[in-house]
């Protein structure tokens, strides 16, 4: 697995696989009913097991990602866990109402701009990014299956079992 050191253009991004990008990138995040910070700075995160999930309030499969992500929270947080959830809805206030409905008990954030879905090069929505401690890309899923959380969960226990 690759090693991010920098901050890739999208060529090394493609060649890092999608990695490179996570441990560079600001972003804004604001306080609903979840766990917030004025800002997030990813490569804080160095050392813990990341679920990166990019997600919309129109994205009828989020509305089942969302507890599910919540659950592996819970269950894993206090071993290295951490997801953060990226919203793409142009408008704040439709994530908020989405919230409202699935609440999350984990990091959400923000990318109005799309900076993370072109150097994640997100395809559909939920796109999910599993990284390791040392911050190399484990596992990508495009959509989420309910028939397949146990296989999720899975991948998220190996990794945490792979201590720096």
């Amino acid at each position: 697995m690759n090693r991010v050191t920098s901050r890739p253009g999208v060529t090394d991004i493609i060649r890092l696989g999608l990695a490179g990008a996570f441990f560079t990138v600001l972003l804004v995040v604001i306080p609903v009913t979840c766990k917030a910070a004025d800002t997030l700075n990813l490569s804080e995160y160095h050392g813990k097991v990341v679920v990166l999930d990019f997600w919309a309030s129109w994205c009828v499969p989020c509305r089942r990602s969302f507890p599910w992500m919540n659950e592996m929270q819970q269950k894993y947080g206090d071993d290295g866990l951490v997801i953060i959830a990226v919203n793409l809805d142009n408008q704040s206030s439709d994530a908020q109402k989405f919230l409202q409905q699935y609440p999350a008990e984990f990091v959400i954030s923000y990318d109005h701009e799309r900076q993370l879905v072109r150097e994640y090069a997100v395809e559909v929505m939920p796109s999910s990014f599993l990284i390791s401690r040392d911050g190399s890309l484990i596992e990508r899923h495009l959509g989420f299956k309910s028939g397949k959380t146990d296989e999720y969960e899975a991948a998220i226990v190996a990794a945490l079992g792979n201590k720096l």
